[in-house]
Parts: structure tokens; sequence; C-alpha cells
């Protein structure tokens, strides 16, 4: 089951990927290059955190990949790759809070290069960044002096320095991005009421009617994928997020082991939902972008109809 649920959620995102780098959704560069970069970190975020590393351990121990140089690469990737998926979330809302709330700026910022430049930002520094995760381990077991798996080395816990990177990397995934995206929502919501409030005014005043406005069309769709989008993140890592906090104000630790404990359910529990928004975009899109599902829809028949078209 865990296989197909990972196949299923890797072929999600590949769609996604296809379908939005086709640019025939009705959405601008800028918006296109986040999305799809978001669906690339989701994808990544499946391959090296549940295929390479959860269904690996279940079904395929003393493989290649338990190897401890590799099984530490691996771990690196995976932070790296939930790094990417959780800013460039962040990202994509400042980017659509500048395009909704700040004019002036609109123009310069909101555009595909600088969407560009940000997402290869945000790769670069999230694969820095978790540089010394591929050191922080140690092997379990040696088999004819081969290292095998991967187990923190103990030692680290005494250490300032370690203990100083470890509260600076849960500062920066989840607690920044989780307080930045409400903000920013709470900020563009706000924004939008008020200019809509504004807008109907003058067209009343103008004796038009409402549901003519393209505009005010326009900003509804946006605010439809933006809250859809940045919901589903707040939503999926809300029980994550809780438990670290209760990880530096309560005294407990990563990884409990013993499943009896209510910290270590919320644990588990906050785990699998954080998996879960690595698949949720694609059905986001599915929902609220009619230009993406007529584009999926014929990505999809696109292989009947080149049968069709091939002689038997």
């Amino acid at each position: 089951m865990q296989v197909q649920q990972a196949v299923m959620k890797a072929f999600g995102n590949l769609l996604a990927i296809v379908t939005l780098s086709r640019g025939k959704c009705g959405l601008s560069k800028c918006i296109t290059h986040y999305l799809v970069a978001m669906a690339v970190a989701d994808l990544l975020v499946i391959i090296f955190d549940v295929i390479f590393y959860e269904i690996n351990d279940i079904y395929f121990s003393y493989s290649f990949l338990d190897y401890t140089p590799i099984c530490s690469l691996n771990i690196a990737l995976v932070f790296t790759a939930i790094d990417c998926s959780v800013w460039l979330t962040v990202f994509f809302t400042f980017d659509r809070f500048i395009a909704i709330c700040c004019q002036r700026l609109r123009e310069k910022y909101c555009t595909e290069r600088t969407a560009a430049i940000v997402i290869a930002t945000v790769f670069g520094l999230s694969f820095v960044e978790n540089i010394p995760i591929y050191f922080e381990n140690e092997h379990l077991e040696m088999v004819d002096n081969v290292p095998w798996f991967c187990i923190v080395k103990a030692s680290l816990s005494n250490l300032p320095l370690w203990v100083a990177y470890f509260f600076f990397d849960i500062t920066l995934t989840p607690f920044a991005p989780f307080v930045l995206i409400v903000l920013l929502n709470a900020l563009t919501i706000k924004n939008i009421v008020r200019a809509n409030r504004v807008r109907r005014a003058l067209r009343r005043s103008n004796n038009s009617e409402d549901y003519n406005d393209p505009e005010m069309e326009n900003r509804r769709k946006s605010i439809i994928l933006l809250l859809a989008i940045s919901g589903s993140f707040i939503l999926l890592w809300m029980v994550t997020f809780v438990y670290s906090v209760c990880t530096q104000f309560v005294g407990i630790q990563f990884m409990f082991r013993d499943y009896n404990n209510p910290f270590a359910i919320m644990e588990h529990t906050g785990y699998m939902l954080q998996c879960l928004s690595s698949c949720s975009n694609t059905f986001i899109y599915v929902v609220a972008q009619a230009k993406f599902r007529d584009e999926l829809k014929h990505i999809l028949k696109y292989p009947l109809t080149l049968t069709k078209l091939v002689p038997s």
C-alpha cells in the first residue's frame, strides 16, 4: 500500500510539472515558475523521504541505500527537499502579496527573472544549510568492516555549536515559514477586502454591475489559489509546528520510540501529514484552476490519440 501511495504521489507531481510547464493554464510565467518549482521540490521529498528512506527501510533492508555514507547523504537530501518545498511556498505567498498589495513594486518584483533567481537561491541555500546533516550520523552496525545504517552521534548533544545549529534549523523550518505565511495571508486578505469595497462603491456610483468586473474576477481567482496552497500548508504542518514548540518548552525529544506516549503519536501524525502536503498542491490545481483541468485532460488523452494515429 505504501509503495502504491508513493507511486501515485510521484505521478501526481509529475503530471503537475508537465501540465504547468506547457504554459497553457492561464497563469503568468512568474506564477508558473513558482508552481513548477514547488512541484519539483514536492517530488524530491517523495523520492528521498518516502521511497528511498521509508519504503526502503520497510521492504529492502541492507540495500545499497543503507550503506552509511549513502544513508547520510539521503537524510541530508530529505531535509534539503523539505526546506525547498516549504520556503518556495513562503516565497510564492510573498510574490502574491507583492502583486496584490504593493502596486508600485509589482512591476519590478513579480517577473519571470525574479522568480528564477528566488527559486535558484532557495534550492542553493537549502542544500548548503543542510550540509551539516550529512556529518551528524554514524554507522549503526559494522558487517565485514562495512558500515550500515545511520544513527545520530550521541556526542553531538553536548556540543553547544550543534545545539545552536539544531535551534537555528527548526526555527528556519517550520517556525519562520509558518508565521510568515499566516502574516502574509492576513495582510493580503485585508488589502483585497478593502480594495474590493472601494471598487464596489465606485462601480455603484457609475451604475455598473459587479459581476461584469474582470478585475475583481481575477482577484478572486488569485486569492482562491493563494489561500488553497498556503492554507493547505498551514493545516498539514500544524501538528509538526506544535510538536516543534513542545520540544523547546516541554523538554521532549524528536524520534520518540514509545508509541503509547501522546507526544510520540503527535510526532508521527505530524510526519504523516507533512508527507501528505507533498502531493496536495496537484489536487488544489485541479479544483481551483479550470484551465489546469483542461490541460490535464489533454495530456492524459494524448497517448490514446497517438495510438489512433499510428497504423496497426
